[in-house]
């Protein structure tokens, strides 16, 4: 017998090794996903409700975005009047407003929707001039492709004074060629996820994470939104929403002067 062929591990042995790992390294992960939530579901949020009205320094509310329930409209102020409850995923609307060729989108923003967008402004004709946003936010990357197809029509982007548009909502606002939000309208940013894949080591994961933020960063600059709004973004985590003011909305160009 060789000295190769002793030293050589029996396959029984190696079987029983690499299943060993697959359960430690399996056990690790799911601890790492525990630490993140049980802390969530242990001590939730404190902030006030979404319904509390925001003032300055008092602007971080409480954000689940399957239990946001749309504002009732106020008669005249919509293109659409808005449903009963809000959609679970974009609903999109091709309407005309003030004569001008219109769509609404409405709902939470959902993985596939920007290929649901492309194929639904197939349809529209005249193509929109002009878009109203209703969403508490959902797919980061869904809502930066539609973001940059909204640029390419050139569309203004429009909320009423009983909308909402949070978490990645606020990058179809930053879509528009003009961008204007009435008073009581909610805009609010915070931390995202981008994505990550818990199978992946923790490093690999931060990766990831590291490289939406700088999509997103260039995709704010490509815009002309002040970058300094993530700021904000990174400090409020997913469980709260940070609503931005008026005043905030003008410092970081989010909205275009009247």
């Amino acid at each position: 017998m060789t000295q190769t062929t002793a030293t050589r591990w029996p396959a029984g042995r190696m079987l029983r090794w690499i299943f060993g790992l697959q359960l430690v390294f399996a056990a690790v992960l799911l601890g790492s996903d525990l630490l993140r939530v049980i802390p969530q579901m242990d001590f939730p949020s404190n902030a006030p409700a979404l319904t509390q009205p925001p003032d300055p320094g008092d602007q971080t509310r409480r954000y689940q975005p399957g239990r946001i329930d749309p504002r009732p409209a106020r008669p005249g102020t919509r293109p659409i009047p808005t449903t009963t409850d809000m959609p679970s995923r974009l609903d999109f609307v091709d309407t005309v407003w003030e004569g001008e060729p219109t769509i609404t989108l409405t709902g939470q923003i959902a993985p596939g929707d920007a290929d649901r967008l492309t194929e639904f402004l197939t349809t529209v004709d005249p193509a929109p001039t002009q878009v109203f946003l209703n969403s508490p936010g959902g797919s980061v990357q869904d809502a930066l492709t539609m973001g940059r197809s909204l640029r390419d029509l050139g569309v203004a982007t429009r909320m009423t004074a009983t909308d909402i548009c949070l978490s990645a909502c606020p990058y179809l606002l930053a879509a528009g060629s003009t961008r204007v939000v009435a008073d009581d309208a909610l805009v609010g940013v915070h931390q995202h996820y981008f994505g990550e894949n818990t199978a992946l080591p923790a490093f690999m994961a931060v990766a990831d994470i590291q490289r939406g933020q700088g999509e997103v960063m260039e995709y704010l600059d490509d815009m002309g939104i002040d970058p300094l709004i993530m700021r904000q973004a990174l400090a409020t985590p997913p469980d709260e929403i940070y609503l931005l003011t008026p005043d905030e909305m003008q410092t970081f160009r989010l909205v275009t002067p009247d």
